[in-house]
């Protein structure tokens, strides 16, 4: 399983920083899903479909569109890009401190899903409801579409940040 976020844009073993939710020290999520956001609904729900389309594109490290293939931070970013016009962070440690934090029952299509085992953050996908998400990880080598109640996903601490 180690093998499944290798060259996923993680950071280093020497920058700590991943805090379970809330994300960063003082951060309190409000209970609704109404967080300020930059994604309309409408936005949120474009990138979701357009995250979904793109299931089966090749992983590749490092990258960031679909002909060369994505890496997690990689797929993030082109989505946002593309159908949101929003700017995200290109690793996945910048992320975590991206948007606002949202609890675990506020989430919405859209949000960003963060992993980390102990205290570091390994991988990131995008929120397409109904406890799924979709990702790029290295293992099987294209873009999947998951669920957070995969064994090894619920396995792994999340937390969660709307744009």
């Amino acid at each position: 399983m180690a093998l499944l976020l290798a060259g996923c844009a993680s950071p280093p073993p020497s920058q700590r920083g991943w805090q379970a939710y809330p994300a960063s020290v003082g951060e309190v999520a409000p209970p609704s899903a109404e967080l300020p956001s930059r994604l309309t609904p409408e936005l949120a729900g474009d990138v979701t479909l357009y995250a979904v389309g793109l299931v089966g594109t090749p992983y590749r490290y490092g990258g960031n569109t679909p002909e060369s293939g994505f890496d997690c931070s990689g797929l993030i970013s082109h989505v946002y890009r593309s159908r949101a016009g929003v700017v995200p962070p290109r690793t996945v440690a910048k992320l975590q401190f991206w948007g606002a934090p949202v609890a675990g029952e506020a989430i919405r299509s859209g949000d960003v899903v963060l992993f980390a085992q102990r205290d570091t953050v390994t991988h990131a996908g995008i929120y397409v409801g109904e406890g799924r998400f979709v990702h790029a990880p290295s293992t099987g080598g294209e873009v999947r579409l998951e669920s957070l109640n995969n064994k090894y996903w619920a396995a792994q601490r999340v937390a969660f940040r709307r744009p």
